[in-house]
Parts: C-alpha cells; structure tokens; sequence
C-alpha cells in the first residue's frame, strides 16, 4: 500500500518552515499537513490545517488535536547571535525535545525530522555554544521512541522563488549559488531539496540518522530514480 503522509510542520511562518511546507503542500503523497505557530502564517490550502499556540512549552491545551500525525518536520528555531548559552539552550533543546516528547506520546509510529545544522557537535563537548546545543538535541532526539528520527544538517539553502519569508542576506548571495554548487555541491542545496528529502524520509527512509547536505541531495532525488 503507497504511503501517504500526515504531517505537522513547525517554523511555518519562518524561510525553512515555509519552504518545507512549499513541499509538502505540492506532493501527492502528502495528503494532511497540521502547522503551529505563534501567529497566522497567511496560507490557506485544502491539505491544510492550522493551530495558533503561542507556548511551545506546554501543549497540554492542544494535544487532542496532534494525534493520527506521522510526520514531523520540525523546522522550528533560533539564530544564536547575541545570545547566552542558557537562553540558546531553553529556545532550542528544551522546547524541541517538549515538543518531541508529546509528539512521540501521541504518535509512535512517527517519522521525527529536525532541522539541526551543518557542523553540529555530536560529541557535546566542543567550544562552539549552538554546535553544542544542537548537538544535545540531536542526541536526545534519537533516544525517543518514534519510528524514526532524521537529523538534517543542511549548508546554504538556495531559496524557493515565490516564498515570502527568505532571510534577507540569502536575497544577496543568491547570485553566487550556481558557481558554489558546481565547485562546492558539499556546501550547498536547495531548500526545495531539503523539503523534498524530509518527505523521502518517511516514505523511503535512509541509512543514517544524521544527514548532511550531500544526504539530503542525495535523499531529495533518491525517488526519481
């Protein structure tokens, strides 16, 4: 039987929330997609549905409505400019493993995608405070019992013509992406492409847990062939 996916996206109203449900929204196999978000994000479509919470630490008001999901992609986070270590750490693991703890409560056969970033610490220990910080979440990510969980670490992402939310810097480099890809592909993707590899995750998995950008290039056309 084909798999269809119903799947909840956080970080809608942000460049790679958005674009991740640019992607869902366009593939045939998704056929529900729950977005949260502190406030409207404008987008009406039939596939969708939309919960305006505004405390992601406490989704107790909202978890009858998070059941029958087994999709997340969860695109949720925080620059760490300017930021101290604990605040970092409160805006980025604990309110990502809450929300993944609820989510694997309700909806064990879930596939949990978490957008991390490239050069992330696994080992927890080194002198860079956000690679640390991602690096935890990852690793504790893993230890819940979802069906599968997907660190996906990605590079400069090309963005998505049309999307409202590109961050302003990526409107400037945009011009050099092609020259970047042909020389650098380990660097680079698109953002569609990232869409397109979290969706390939629940639909035909992947060798490892933690992707990085030639992963996520790799899994993003694994189903054209």
């Amino acid at each position: 039987m084909e798999t269809k996916i119903r799947a909840i996206v956080t970080g809608a109203t942000g460049m790679v929330g958005e674009g991740v449900l640019h992607e869902c929204l366009l593939h045939p196999q998704v056929e529900e997609v729950l977005i949260i978000n502190r406030k409207p994000s404008g987008i009406v479509h039939p596939k969708l549905k939309e919960i305006i919470h505004a405390d992601f630490f406490d989704l107790s008001a909202i978890e009858d409505q998070l059941t029958g999901y087994n999709a997340c992609y969860f695109c949720l986070g925080v620059s760490s400019v300017g930021m101290k270590e604990p605040e970092y750490y409160k805006l980025t693991y604990t309110l990502t493993l809450n929300v993944a703890q609820t989510l694997s409560k309700l909806n064990p056969d879930m596939t949990f995608c978490y957008v991390s970033g490239g050069s992330t610490d696994s080992t927890e220990k080194g002198s860079s405070m956000w690679a640390r910080v991602k690096g935890k979440t990852e690793n504790d990510l893993m230890k819940l019992p979802f069906k599968h969980v997907y660190n996906f670490r990605p590079g400069y992402m090309h963005p998505t013509k049309g999307l409202k939310n590109v961050l302003p810097y990526y409107k400037y480099m945009s011009w050099l992406y092609p020259f970047v890809r042909k020389f650098f592909p380990q660097f680079v993707s698109t953002l569609a492409e990232l869409g397109q590899a979290m969706i390939n995750a629940v639909l035909i998995g992947y060798d490892k847990p933690i992707l990085e950008v030639k992963d996520i290039v790799k899994l993003a056309h694994a189903a054209d062939k």
